[in-house]
């Protein structure tokens, strides 16, 4: 059994991150194993704009996802509720929008092409999870790519980013297809610890409202 007072919560999520960015900036995978799935992105996202708008939620360093997106041709907004974070995803990309805020509470009053929360949305709790569907609503442009990782069953779990200790929780898969439905968003994949892309579970959807 864990010591759950030892564990971390998700209302210490941002400080963790903000603590340790420097750390799991040098530490992060580079290898770009989820380039299929941002490929897949690219491929859904609507040509509303050009270039094509991204709001990257939970946007970490920049790098290797929003850097390989921008060199695209996407213009990126980065949003990150860990200050050191935005920093280091300013420098990474110095031509991208980098916006310290928290995704729970987003309200930027523009649209977008494509959504990703890759590795961010899982660490919220349960509730904060749900009412994030109406955030990503918001921010959707017609037709516009949703992308987010989550667990592959409901539960709550703990892992290390830089050897801190950080919350994970996922709904049931079944629940994410009725929000995402609710929402107005089609499932166009699924991918349940998908093994080509380390064993992430994946979320592919477009905005139809």
């Amino acid at each position: 059994m864990h010591d759950m007072q030892t564990l971390s919560s998700p209302d210490d999520i941002l400080a963790t991150y903000d603590r340790v960015a420097r750390d799991f900036q040098a530490q992060r995978n580079r290898s770009l194993f989820e380039k299929p799935m941002l490929d897949r992105l690219l491929g859904v996202a609507p040509r509303n704009q050009s270039p094509r708008r991204l709001l990257d939620l939970g946007c970490g360093t920049g790098a290797p996802l929003a850097t390989y997106l921008a060199e695209r041709g996407m213009d990126i907004t980065g949003v990150d509720g860990a200050a050191t974070m935005v920093d280091i995803f300013a420098e990474t990309l110095p031509c991208a929008t980098a916006l310290h805020a928290d995704m729970r509470t987003l309200d930027l009053g523009q649209t977008y092409d494509a959504i990703l929360a890759w590795d961010s949305f899982f660490h919220l709790s349960p509730d904060a999870q749900r009412a994030m569907f109406a955030v990503f609503r918001a921010h959707a442009a017609p037709k516009a790519a949703l992308m987010f990782t989550s667990g592959p069953a409901a539960g709550e779990s703990w892992g290390h980013a830089a050897g801190a200790p950080v919350y994970h929780a996922s709904l049931d898969p079944a629940e994410y297809r009725d929000l995402l439905a609710a929402h107005d968003f089609k499932v166009i994949d699924y991918r349940p610890e998908d093994p080509e892309c380390d064993r992430h579970t994946i979320w592919l959807a477009r905005f139809t409202g």
